[in-house]
C-alpha cells in the first residue's frame, strides 16, 4: 500500500485551510481510510479543531533525524484523535522556531518528505498537511513532500494574491526543484452566491484556472461553530450542505 500525501496550502490566512484539512482527514477516515493529520501551523489549530491541545510534535518532526531512537521519540508524539482511523501529529508555537533550525542546518527542500517516510510504513492510506500561511521555507518543504496539493481560497477580491503566490511556488518547485507532485485543485471557500463580490471572484477563478477549480464550499455558520466546539462538520451536522460539500471533496480525493 502506498501512502498518499495531500498538502493543504495557501500563502494567505483566513481562507479555510484548517477547516479543509480537518474535514478532509475525518471524511477519509469515515470512509475506512487510515489517516494522519500533521499540523504545521504554529497556531496549532488542527488540534483545537479536533478538541485536543496544541503540542510541539511538529517542531521535533521538522528538526530531528531518522535514527531508530528519534523515530521512536517522534511516534510518541502521535495522538489518537478520538475518531476511528484518524491520528494527529500536533503542532504549536514552537513550529515557528523550527524555521530557524532548518535554515541553520541548511536542510534541503526534501527534508519533510524524508522525515515523514517513517510514517508511511505504518499502513497509512493518507497523510494530510495543514500548513501555515507563511512560515519561511516550511510550507515550501511541505508542498514538495506532497503528492497532491489543494489550495483553499476565499471567494473575495483580496484572496487572489495568496493564491497566485502558492501556484507560482508550485511551478518553481516543479521546474527547478524536481517536485513530482501536482495541483489537485483550487478550492473556493466562503462562497455566497448572494453577493456580487463572491460571484465575481468565482467567475475570475474559473476564467484563470479553468478545470482546476473545484466545486465551492459555501459560507456556513456551522463551520465556525465546529472549530469552537472541537467537532468536525460530520459530527456537528452530517446532513448539512457544508458536510455534503466536504464529502464531495473527500470522494474526489479518493479518486486520485
Amino acid at each position: 500500500m502506498t501512502t498518499k500525501i495531500i498538502g493543504i496550502a495557501n500563502q494567505k490566512g483566513g481562507v479555510g485551510k484548517t477547516t479543509t484539512a480537518v474535514s478532509l482527514a475525518h471524511g477519509l477516515a469515515l470512509h475506512g481510510k487510515r489517516v494522519l493529520l500533521i499540523d504545521l501551523d504554529p497556531q496549532g489549530q488542527s488540534a483545537t479543531a479536533l478538541g485536543r491541545s496544541p503540542e510541539p510534535g511538529a517542531f521535533y518532526l521538522l528538526t530531528i533525524g531518522n535514527s531508530p531512537q528519534e523515530t521512536s521519540f517522534l511516534q510518541s508524539w502521535m495522538r489518537y484523535s478520538g475518531r476511528a482511523g484518524l491520528h494527529l501529529f500536533p503542532g504549536d508555537q514552537q513550529t515557528m522556531a523550527a524555521q530557524t533550525v532548518l535554515n541553520a542546518q541548511e536542510q534541503p527542500v526534501s527534508s519533510i518528505r524524508e522525515s515523514i517516510t517513517r510514517f508511511c510504513k505504518d499502513n497509512l492510506h493518507y497523510i494530510i498537511f495543514d500548513t501555515a500561511p507563511s512560515v519561511g521555507g516550511i510550507q515550501e518543504r511541505a508542498v514538495w513532500a506532497s503528492d497532491h496539493v489543494i489550495v483553499p481560497t476565499a471567494t473575495e477580491f483580496l484572496s487572489c494574491d495568496g493564491l497566485s503566490k502558492v501556484v507560482h511556488m508550485m511551478s518553481v518547485l516543479q521546474h527547478k526543484k524536481s517536485w513530482r507532485g501536482s495541483l489537485l485543485g483550487i478550492l473556493p471557500t466562503f462562497y455566497d452566491e448572494q453577493t456580487r463580490e463572491s460571484r465575481c471572484a468565482m467567475e475570475d477563478l474559473q476564467e484563470r484556472f479553468g478545470p482546476s477549480v473545484l466545486p465551492p464550499i459555501h459560507r456556513a455558520t456551522l463551520l465556525r461553530e465546529c472549530a469552537a466546539e472541537g467537532q468536525t462538520i460530520f459530527e456537528r451536522d452530517s446532513h448539512s450542505r457544508a458536510a455534503m460539500e466536504y464529502l464531495a471533496l473527500t470522494q474526489l480525493v479518493m479518486k486520485f
